[in-house]
């Protein structure tokens, strides 16, 4: 099931400008989204970065 964050998450502007692997997109976005920590974030409304992926690395390459 499609995360319900995915329309407004970094990670999909990310992917669509191939930033970032499809694994992502796929493992979390399209797959286990409970484990994303960003979904986890988001859900009990903390703080993170847009650069932060979904396994709660930072890539200092996204901006």
């Amino acid at each position: 099931m499609t995360c319900r964050w995915y329309p407004i998450c970094p990670m999909k502007r990310y992917y669509k400008a191939g930033k970032i692997d499809k694994k992502w997109v796929e493992n979390y976005c399209h797959g286990d989204n409970k484990s994303c920590q960003r979904y986890q974030m988001e859900e009990k409304g903390e703080y993170h970065p847009d650069n932060m992926l979904p396994d709660g690395s930072i890539d200092q390459s996204l901006s």
